[in-house]
C-alpha cells in the first residue's frame, strides 16, 4: 500500500535532516533517493503542485552555471525550487522539490542522461539545452546516442513548452528545428573564433550526410558557425546574439545581449567565451518567460561563479583559484582562458576517475595542456586517484620531469602547492568533479569556506 504523499515528504525530509546533522554531505540526494522508493510518481505530483510550472537546464559543460544564472535572474522575485547544490540526476530534482516548501517555480540543471526521464516527469513549460560535448563515455557513450535521446525527450514535449537551443551546436541547434515554439542562440564574433577547429572537437561531420563541415567561425570545440558544402546543413538563423566580445583574462567578460526585444551591454564578473555562451544561454530562456531585458542585465551582472567554477578562496597570505575541468571541450577553454592571462608558475591538477568524474580518463590525451608549458608553468603537482597518468601524460608532451611532483593525496597536494607559491600569490587548480569536491571540503574543513552544501540550501 502506497503512503499518502505526506507521509512520505516527512520521511525524506527527515532523511534529509539527519544527513545534514551527521555531516555525510548527502542531503542533496538521500531524501529524493527515499522519495523514490517510497513512490517513485511523487516527483510527478511535487513538480504538480508548481503553480508557474518548471524550466530544465541541461548541457555537458556549464549547466551548473547557467542555472545559476538563471536563479540569479529570478530569484529576487520568484521563489524557487532549485538544485543549487549540482545534484542533477532524478533523486537531486526530488530532494529539491522537497526542500522547496512554498516554490512557485522549479529550476532544475539536469544530467545529460536523465533528461529524458525528468522531463517526462516534471513536463517543464520550457527546457534549455546549451551544448553537447564528449564526456565519461564509459557512462553516456558517443554524442550521437546522447543527441538521440535528446530529440525523443524534445518531441515528446508539450506543444505549448518552449525549447530554447544553442545554435551554434550542429546537434543542438537542429532539435529545435521543427518546434514553433523555439529559440535559437549563439555567438556572432569572428574576432573571437579559433584559427580553425581543434584536433579534439566533436561534432565535425555533418548530421544529415555525414560530410564534414565547412566552419566560417569556431568558437568553443566545435560551437560556431557551421555549413554542410553537400547538403547545405548549417547553423540555424540567431534569434538571441552574442557580439562585441570583449574578454579581460581571468577577470571577466562583456558582449552585446541582442534580442528580439532590444540589445543590452552586459558585464559579466566570470572570464571565457564559454561563460558568455552560459549568459546567453539564461537569457533566451528567461525571455521566454517574460522577464525584461533591464532585469535580466541587472541578474547577469550580479552574478558570481558557482562553486569550483573559477571560484578564489582566500587562505591566509595566499589564495586559490578553482578551476573545474571534465572533458576535453571545458578543459581547453580553461586552459585557453588561463593562457590568455597570464599562466601562474605552480599548478595543481588533480584527476580522479570516480563513478561522477567516468572511469576512463584517456580523455587528458585529448586535452592541449601544452600551452601551459609554453608560456611561463614551472612546477606541477599532480594529485588525485590517478595522479600518476596525469603525470605521465604532462611529460609525454614536453614538461620536464625535475618540474612534476606526484602528490596522490589531496590535502598533502595541496600544502605543496601552497608551499610553493609564494606569499601573496595564487595557486591555480584544475581538479576534475569528485577531486573539486574534495579538494573545496578540505579547505572548508580548515575554516576558509562553507561547506558547498550547506551553502546552496
Amino acid at each position: 500500500m502506497r503512503l499518502p504523499l505526506a507521509a512520505e515528504i516527512l520521511a525524506a525530509r527527515a532523511a534529509a535532516r539527519l544527513s545534514r546533522l551527521t555531516r555525510s554531505g548527502g542531503g542533496t540526494t538521500i531524501p529524493g533517493k527515499l522519495l523514490w522508493k517510497l513512490d517513485p510518481d511523487a516527483i510527478d505530483r511535487l513538480a504538480g503542485r508548481l503553480a508557474g510550472g518548471s524550466v530544465l537546464v541541461s548541457a555537458t559543460n556549464g549547466k551548473t552555471t547557467t542555472a545559476a544564472m538563471v536563479a540569479e535572474i529570478l530569484g529576487r522575485e520568484t521563489r524557487l525550487a532549485h538544485n543549487r547544490a549540482g545534484a542533477n540526476l532524478v533523486s537531486g530534482v526530488a530532494s529539491a522539490l522537497l526542500e522547496a516548501h512554498d516554490a512557485e517555480l522549479g529550476l532544475f540543471e539536469v544530467d545529460e542522461a536523465a533528461l529524458p526521464e525528468v522531463a517526462r516527469r516534471i513536463r517543464p513549460r520550457a527546457v534549455c539545452l546549451v551544448n553537447l560535448f564528449r564526456d565519461q563515455l564509459d557512462r553516456y557513450g558517443e554524442l550521437e546516442l546522447v543527441a538521440e535521446r535528446w530529440r525523443a525527450a524534445v518531441q515528446a514535449l508539450d506543444p505549448d513548452s518552449w525549447v530554447i537551443v544553442n545554435g551554434d551546436d550542429p546537434q543542438v541547434g537542429d532539435l529545435a528545428s521543427e518546434r514553433e515554439r523555439s529559440v535559437v542562440f549563439g555567438l556572432d564574433d569572428p574576432r573571437r573564433a579559433r584559427p580553425g577547429l581543434q584536433h579534439a572537437a566533436d561534432s565535425k561531420y555533418c548530421i544529415r550526410c555525414g560530410t564534414p563541415y565547412e566552419f566560417a567561425a569556431a568558437y568553443v570545440g566545435h560551437l560556431g558557425d557551421y555549413r554542410c558544402p553537400a547538403c547545405g546543413h548549417a547553423r540555424p538563423p540567431l534569434d538571441v546574439v552574442a557580439r562585441n566580445v570583449e574578454l579581460s583574462g581571468l577577470e571577466s567578460a562583456s558582449f552585446d545581449l541582442v534580442t528580439p526585444q532590444g540589445t543590452r551591454r552586459i558585464r559579466l564578473r566570470l572570464p571565457g567565451l564559454y561563460n558568455v555562451y552560459n549568459a546567453l544561454a539564461a537569457a533566451a530562456l528567461t525571455q521566454t518567460m517574460g522577464i525584461e531585458l533591464d532585469r535580466i542585465r541587472a541578474g547577469l551582472e550580479r552574478f558570481s561563479p558557482a562553486f569550483g567554477r573559477f571560484e578564489r578562496i582566500a587562505l591566509g597570505d595566499r589564495s586559490v583559484l578553482m578551476l573545474l575541468i571534465k572533458n576535453p571541450a571545458g578543459a581547453n577553454e580553461v586552459i585557453r582562458t588561463v593562457v590568455d592571462a597570464g599562466v601562474p608558475p605552480v599548478l595543481l591538477a588533480a584527476l580522479n576517475d570516480g563513478i561522477a568524474d567516468g572511469r576512463d580518463v584517456s580523455w587528458i590525451w585529448d586535452v592541449d595542456f601544452e600551452p601551459l608549458f609554453e608560456h611561463g608553468l614551472e612546477r606541477l603537482v599532480a594529485s588525485g586517484d590517478r595522479a600518476a597518468e596525469l603525470a605521465l601524460r604532462f611529460r609525454y608532451g614536453g614538461f620536464p620531469a625535475e618540474g612534476i611532483e606526484v602528490v596522490p593525496s589531496l590535502a598533502d597536494a595541496l600544502d605543496r602547492g601552497l608551499e610553493l607559491t609564494p606569499v601573496g600569490g595564487e595557486l591555480a587548480l584544475l581538479p576534475t568533479y569528485t577531486a573539486m569536491l574534495a579538494l573545496r571540503q578540505i579547505v572548508s574543513e580548515r575554516g576558509f569556506v562553507r561547506p558547498y552544501w550547506e551553502r546552496a540550501a
